[in-house]
């Protein structure tokens, strides 16, 4: 399976100011595989450790930070002999030795010779509990879920996903179709890793929906191993809740939906576990589309996405059939597995940080907004050819903007005031 970051890595290792690496997402985004693999095809020796229910060598962590000590430990623990350039020390599942994780400023000061890369599924959480980061003396790298050209890549449709990325419209435009039906599988399966590997195989829908069940699963029991007891219903009920208030028309997130009378104060704690664990994303809302965005947004407005368009899928039990033949419950509930599509496609393939646009009074709002240099782009999205609507228009009427975006599955096509791209093409954003 060919993942793009790693690229980054590549680069990372290269880079003569490497620090340590922490490689953060979301528990089987594929964190342990690509370090694994970037070490095999980088580097002549890989020294792995994990300390998943591995006391013995996390409590050597804790007598202190001598670096010398510490990677005499680790060769033993790996069974490799660490040297300087040609070896990849991975420390795996770190958030359940705080120490280890600490130790990697020292890494950094002592022996910035070595190549260090760490990950942990529930690191996030773990840092809100105390773990102290280890602030300028390392590198970060977010994993996510396979983007659609990763996707294309791992069902045998490379040269698509070439096309995407040369901007090759006369080749994508004669190929549309085909876009289109991979596009509707990838809203069905989604990124994550062990799902792709599964589907690719032999287009097994049913095994692909088991996979997402079980990460689903997964997903719950780490909420009741790791999550505050006292905030352990709230953070089901955030979670539960993210399906429907997608398909809402208005997708301001509503806490009175989930209970009546809640307030956001009273889920703060929910969401901001969900976030740390890398499994929502947040999107804020602007009330004036003005650069820098960031200080326009509205705190106590925003939307909340899934990490995963084919999870968003199954949380909603949208069976293959619904999406791919198109029937009434897809119609119904497509804007919002595109807007998921859109999002995390803009998470995960640009380096635009999405918001959106409304205020209480609007009468029309943008999906979503990004900032280019010094200006505010609005983004329209599509789930159709059928594009007629009035909220792009009148958005650049009241503010005219120098671009703006519409996500579709027409063609690409450049106007006076705005671009068209196809929706299999967001990443050319």
């Amino acid at each position: 399976m060919e993942r793009f970051a790693i690229q980054q890595l590549k680069a990372w290792k290269e880079n003569p100011r490497r620090k340590p690496l922490v490689l953060m997402g979301a528990r089987q985004v594929g964190k342990t595989w690509l370090m694994k693999e970037f070490g095999r095809k980088f580097y002549e020796k890989v020294a792995y450790v994990s300390f998943f229910n591995n006391e013995t060598v996390a409590k050597e962590f804790k007598t202190d930070y001598d670096v010398k000590r510490l990677l005499s430990v680790l060769n033993i623990a790996s069974g490799v002999t660490i040297t300087p350039g040609d070896t990849l020390v991975i420390l795996d599942e770190i958030q359940n030795a705080p120490e280890a994780f600490e130790a990697l400023k020292y890494f950094c000061e002592d022996a910035p010779e070595y190549h260090v890369m760490v990950a942990g599924s529930l690191l996030g959480v773990a840092l809100h509990k105390g773990i102290s980061y280890p602030v300028g003396k390392v590198d970060l790298l977010d994993l996510h879920p396979l983007s659609f050209r990763e996707y294309l890549y791992a069902v045998g449709e490379k040269s698509l996903s070439d096309a995407i990325q040369a901007k090759d419209y006369s080749v994508i435009d004669l190929f549309s179709e085909k876009y289109i039906s991979h596009l509707k599988n990838y809203y069905f399966v989604g990124g994550m890793p062990g799902v792709v590997d599964v589907f690719r195989q032999d287009s097994d829908y049913q095994g692909a929906r088991k996979v997402q069940r079980d990460i689903i699963a997964q997903y719950r029991g780490d909420f009741g191993k790791h999550a505050d007891a006292r905030e352990l219903p709230k953070i089901n009920m955030v979670w539960d809740s993210i399906p429907m208030q997608l398909a809402k028309e208005n997708k301001k997130f509503f806490f009175g939906k989930m209970k009546q009378g809640a307030r956001s104060g009273d889920f703060e704690v929910a969401i901001q576990w969900l976030l740390d664990s890398g499994l929502v994303h947040k999107v804020h809302r602007v009330n004036e589309p003005r650069v820098p965005l960031a200080a326009y947004k509205d705190f106590s407005a925003y939307k909340l996405f899934f990490l995963d368009v084919g999870l968003l899928g199954a949380m909603s039990e949208l069976d293959a059939q619904t999406i791919l033949e198109g029937n009434r419950l897809f119609v119904e509930f497509k804007g919002a597995l595109t807007e998921q599509f859109v999002l995390q496609q803009l998470v995960c393939d640009t380096s635009y940080t999405p918001y959106y646009f409304g205020t209480e009074s609007a009468t029309f709002e943008q999906d979503f907004l990004v900032q280019k240099g010094m200006e505010a782009v609005p983004i329209e999205v599509k789930a159709e050819t059928n594009v007629r609507s009035q909220s792009l228009r009148a958005f650049y009427e009241k503010f005219h903007p120098e671009k703006s975006v519409r996500f579709s599955l027409l063609p690409y096509k450049e106007q006076d005031w705005m671009v068209n791209i196809p929706l299999y093409a967001v990443c050319n954003l």
